[in-house]
């Protein structure tokens, strides 16, 4: 049997791979493959048994993959979306699991694969049905609502709405609203940036990555630049917008 993994995030992607591997010791595993379009060029070449998959990806989202490639193979859902979409997931596909993945939650939900013997046919039909119903949505940007961190020895979701920045420093820091600094696997900071919702993150700089929640004000430098004044407990990063970006992070500061 071969399992396809597709996961966006480094963390993630290894977590998983390693899960998989220990309740599935004897099916290959391809992956995890991280974008659309290299989740187009596998299935173009191969028909996995089964398919473990984020939804939300750096370039677009999984369903456009899978609707590009006419899938017929079962799909176990890995991310957070609204109520109205996981009952969608729930009859379109093996399971929905939340991150971070409970490894008795996808213990269960590769059981249930095992369980499940619908006819070929059948599902690609009812599949296709379901990408026909989110083709509205697969055009709309979907940005991370969560991101994941080290925390001790654990990975913890962190919302966004508790990401006051991200910081590159050799590796890539996300700083929280309540002070605290974590690791995170994302390569460059450009990557992050593609994954985070613009109307609440600002690239400041080729250093911050700036969330929205986490400034108090700025002030004008005499330079032009912008002095960003953050909200305790994270009032002591400095962090200024250059003269040549000001007038577009005003627009966004202020909502326009």
């Amino acid at each position: 049997m071969t399992i396809l993994l597709i996961e966006d995030e480094p963390l993630v992607g290894k977590q998983l791979h390693k899960l998989v591997g220990q309740l599935e010791p004897t099916a290959t595993l391809a992956g995890p493959l991280t974008s659309v379009q290299q989740v187009v060029e596998y299935l173009a070449r191969h028909r996995p048994d089964l398919v473990i998959a984020d939804i939300q990806l750096a370039d677009g989202v999984s369903f456009e993959a899978f609707r590009q490639a006419g899938l017929n193979t079962p799909v176990i859902f890995t991310t957070a979306y609204d109520e109205y979409a996981i009952r969608a997931f729930k009859l379109n596909s093996i399971d929905y699991l939340l991150k971070p993945i409970d490894p008795d939650e996808l213990r269960a939900a590769l059981a249930k694969f095992h369980r499940w013997q619908p006819s070929g046919a059948d599902f690609a039909d009812q599949f296709r049905t379901f990408l026909s119903q989110l083709s509205g949505s697969l055009t709309a940007p979907v940005y991370k609502r969560r991101f994941m961190a080290h925390h001790l020895r654990q990975i913890v979701p962190i919302p966004q709405e508790q990401v006051a920045c991200f910081c590159r420093d050799e590796l890539i820091f996300l700083h929280t609203t309540d002070g605290q600094q974590l690791v995170t696997d994302y390569r460059t900071l450009d990557e992050v940036e593609e994954l985070a919702d613009p109307t609440l993150f600002f690239r400041a700089n080729r250093q911050y990555l700036i969330g929205l929640e986490a400034i108090s004000g700025y002030e004008l430098h005499y330079t032009g630049k912008l002095l960003l004044r953050l909200k305790a407990p994270n009032s002591r990063l400095e962090l200024a917008i250059s003269k040549e970006k000001a007038s577009s992070f005003r627009q966004w500061f202020e909502g326009k």
